[in-house]
């Protein structure tokens, strides 16, 4: 495994300043340590502060650090933002928890027309360092209201940054980065992997986090710069885009399919890591795109536009997108909708064959 400039994924050992963590865990100590660091970093949304979160994210920061600093907020998502605007433009660095991507829409307003906007209309006097973070996607059977992936709505607003971690060490790194960051940053966290990396055959067993190497994560701070890409697999037929639970399904799609694909993890889209995604494209020739939101003016049509644009004539066979059909999401047909391997396995194999 490779990292944005091609060198080996540098992990600590075990028991030299590491601990095995899942995605949570990992949100949690990042969050945990910021607020140590910091006291301008505080976290609330909907049940975060004594419950410690539906998913157990904020768990225990209201014991450490106070009820001042971690603390429940009315069932109000535009409220949240609203408040989380008026912390950020007075020097304080709050991060709410929006409870489901699905229930952000509320707040949409705040994000896009105050908290994007706020640095430009004030002639950077004010800014908004605040951090949204919110669980996103499928494959936990939530239904058409609990599963859906919005990051291209976010994408598109200027003023806004998007951060979506795939494995634990970088959940950690980025949420650091995000909070220490003076621009709003969106930060979706896939929910099927909180637990354990999910690679899309769900007829299998679940897989911990601790059996892989990317759940080694430091257990003082520790930052992943945003805007830069992750190589997981280096290849050389094809390239492979893709976030969150997707880059887990890609890497099981390349190799149900036997192609010598490589794999790249953006782990931000706003700032976008165009350079490594250039060179490895200019490398192989082919390309394709993997997400689980719907196909349609989905993010994938930025990063095939983008591709085309910039490795034009490098291309061998047309870009290729592998997302989720333009329907609400099924709960009764979950895997139908649900991104699989045998799905990227299939793009994988016609791009080689010439496109589709």
């Amino acid at each position: 495994m490779a990292d944005a400039n091609h060198a080996p994924v540098s992990v600590a050992p075990q028991g030299a300043g590491t601990a095995t963590m899942n995605m949570i865990q990992a949100l949690n100590s990042a969050l945990d340590i910021k607020m140590a660091e910091d006291p301008n970093v505080l976290s609330f949304g909907e049940d975060t502060g004594y419950f410690g979160g539906v998913f157990r994210v904020t768990d225990k920061l209201q014991a450490k650090h106070g009820m001042t600093r971690s603390f429940d907020a009315p069932i109000s998502e535009c409220g949240i933002v609203a408040a989380a605007i008026g912390m950020a433009s007075y020097g304080l660095r709050p991060v709410v928890e929006i409870q489901f991507a699905d229930y952000i829409y509320p707040a949409y307003d705040q994000i896009v027309s105050e908290a994007a906007k706020l640095r430009y209309r004030s002639a950077g006097q004010f800014t908004a360092p605040m951090v949204v973070r919110t669980p996103y996607g499928g494959g936990i059977y939530g239904g058409q209201t609990h599963s859906q992936s919005p990051e291209s709505l976010f994408t598109h607003i200027a003023g806004l940054k998007v951060v979506i971690p795939s494995n634990p060490l970088d959940a950690k790194g980025l949420l650091t980065a995000a909070i220490e960051d003076d621009d709003p940053v969106i930060f979706f966290e896939p929910k099927r992997l909180y637990n354990g990396p999910f690679d899309g055959w769900h007829q299998n067993p679940v897989s911990p986090w601790k059996t892989q190497e990317l759940a080694q994560v430091p257990t003082g701070r520790h930052v992943t710069p945003l805007g830069k890409a992750r190589i997981m697999r280096e290849g050389s037929d094809v390239t492979v885009l893709a976030y969150g639970s997707m880059v887990w399904v890609s890497l099981a799609g390349a190799e149900h399919a036997g192609v010598d694909a490589e794999v790249i993890d953006l782990r931000s889209l706003v700032p976008l890591d165009i350079e490594t995604i250039e060179a490895s494209v200019k490398k192989t020739g082919r390309c394709v795109v993997v997400h689980e939101a719907p196909k349609t003016s989905g993010y994938g049509a930025e990063l095939s536009a983008l591709v085309q644009e910039r490795c034009f004539y490098h291309l061998e066979a047309p870009v290729v997108r592998v997302a989720g059909w333009d329907t609400p999401y099924p709960h009764a047909f979950e895997w139908e909708y649900f991104v699989g391997p045998e799905r990227v396995s299939d793009a994988l194999k016609a791009v080689m064959a010439g496109g589709r």
